[in-house]
């Protein structure tokens, strides 16, 4: 049906729907409203992704219409971040069925991922500052859904404050970028001839304030502590907030890619990304609330893609965020049927996989080099080929050097085999759809990259370490230090919410 329009004609017939999708929500705050119109109010919504989808695969290139900016990253953006909401929506449907907040949550929830997908289509600088705070805002008052909860609305104030400022940091940096080039179009003002106009310094504190604006909502160190507290809203808020809100510093300083180039703000935004990650995974190791290990997990892999985009890989740090999405929305909606498994430890298969093991680390080294060689001169093909070869290693020693006798190590090759086939395949599929409108920037010194890496391969040999030797000094305080990074602050937990006590008879 949509595909014979142009795209100018599904720029319009997408806010049309979008709008559409809002009032719809807005019908069911009316108390008269069944409560089943929620079922129609889902297949409104599903317009919006649709034809996002469709102009996304009619787009050629880059075209700018008025303050929007049409290009396969945009449209790419907007069907993901609405596509996940939809499937969230879907799933609120019956979950939250009963919930005294269930009538304003669907209308709040079309709002924030509208904003978000509008944000990221826009080519004027203040349209996207406008929607980026909506978005922080319809986030904020999702958090507090369940106002009469103390809980919540202690989550809610500690998660706008830090959004505040960290969209007032961003406001900053567009005035700061328009008053020294003249534009307000994003295209425009980070033209080569207009950025030639600022000096080193102004470049410098511009892209300050942009980390500054993406750290903060991506709850990097030391701005963690938003989304620890956050765990307190609904699951399906939680699902959006980190499968498409949390994730959105990649997509910014994509956008803001030819200004963020190499400079010192690329090295202290590798070093804050690279602590995170060693923080996130600790919080993720120690924590045995699911969804405070699911929050430990985000901050640690926020903290990779900044390192990608730090590095200068924008389209691997999209990559990277639209499947961490995925995934992480996938385990949020399954987080109330997660029940931990307790296998029992065959020792004797263990000590028969010691050359198997052997044989993984060795595999994991040797394709780790091969694919530095590729390129030995670029600092994100360095982390890369750690990352790599450590990622192969583990999964050997856990789907093959563990199997179970010959028929287990041949289903964890063949798993080991398909993965990596599916995963180049994707990152293949991504890099045809982006290369023409996101350019990949400068690096920083090849120095900083190398400390960086020291810094988690220390962290890794850290754990390591205390793994083994549990009863010392050291990895009781680490242990207790990283339960206390994500754990909430005493006022915001309560044994028994009060608002539940004042309904009892």
């Amino acid at each position: 049906m949509f595909v014979s329009l142009s795209l100018p004609l599904l720029l319009v017939l997408f806010f049309m729907m979008i709008i559409v999708s809002m009032l719809s929500g807005l019908l069911l705050l009316h108390p008269r409203m069944p409560l089943s119109y929620v079922k129609i109010h889902s297949w409104i919504v599903s317009f919006p992704p649709l034809v996002s989808l469709v102009a996304l695969v009619k787009t050629n290139g880059r075209e700018n219409i008025g303050p929007l900016q049409l290009d396969s990253l945009a449209w790419l953006m907007t069907f993901f971040i609405l596509a996940i909401g939809l499937i969230v929506q879907r799933f609120s449907i019956r979950y939250l069925m009963g919930d005294r907040s269930y009538r304003k949550y669907f209308p709040l929830f079309t709002f924030t991922t509208a904003s978000a997908s509008i944000a990221w289509l826009s080519a004027d600088l203040r349209l996207m500052v406008l929607f980026w705070g909506a978005t922080l805002a319809g986030l904020t008052l999702l958090i507090r859904l369940n106002s009469g909860w103390k809980v919540a609305n202690e989550a809610s104030k500690i998660s706008g404050r830090n959004f505040i400022f960290g969209w007032l940091a961003l406001l900053l940096a567009v005035l700061w970028l328009f008053q020294g080039t003249g534009y307000w179009q994003l295209s425009s003002a980070l033209s080569t001839e207009n950025l030639a106009q600022l000096a080193a310094w102004e470049r410098t504190g511009i892209n300050i304030l942009i980390v500054l604006a993406v750290i903060i909502p991506a709850a990097q160190w030391p701005f963690q502590r938003w989304l620890v507290e956050s765990v307190v809203a609904p699951t399906p808020v939680s699902a959006i907030m980190h499968a498409g809100i949390v994730n959105a510093g990649g997509i910014m300083l994509a956008r803001f890619s030819p200004l963020f180039n190499g400079d010192m703000a690329s090295i202290i935004l590798l070093v804050i990304a690279g602590i995170s990650v060693l923080i996130g995974s600790g919080i993720s190791l120690v924590q045995v609330d699911y969804k405070r290990q699911l929050v430990g997990s985000t901050i640690g892999q926020m903290g990779f893609m900044l390192i990608q985009c730090a590095l200068g890989a924008y389209i691997a740090a999209i990559i990277h965020l639209i499947l961490h999405g995925l995934f992480k929305a996938t385990l949020f909606l399954q987080s109330g049927s997660a029940v931990p498994r307790f296998e029992i430890s065959n020792q004797s298969n263990k000590q028969t996989s010691f050359l198997w093991t052997i044989t993984g680390w060795i595999l994991g080294f040797a394709v780790g080099v091969v694919f530095w060689l590729q390129s030995p001169g670029e600092g994100y093909q360095f982390i890369s080929a750690l990352i790599l070869g450590w990622s192969l290693s583990i999964s050997w020693r856990q789907l093959v050097a563990f199997g179970e006798g010959s028929i287990g190590r041949i289903t964890g090759l063949l798993m080991v085999g398909g993965t990596a086939a599916i995963y180049f395949a994707i990152h293949h599929f991504f890099y045809d759809l982006l290369q023409s409108t996101v350019s990949q920037g400068n690096q920083p010194p090849i120095a900083a990259v190398i400390i960086v890496a020291c810094l988690l391969l220390v962290g890794s040999a850290i754990r390591a370490f205390t793994a083994r030797n549990r009863s010392s000094i050291f990895f009781t305080v680490l242990y207790l230090w990283l339960v206390r990074l994500g754990e909430a602050k005493p006022k915001s937990v309560e044994s028994h919410p009060s608002y539940l006590k004042q309904q009892l008879p």
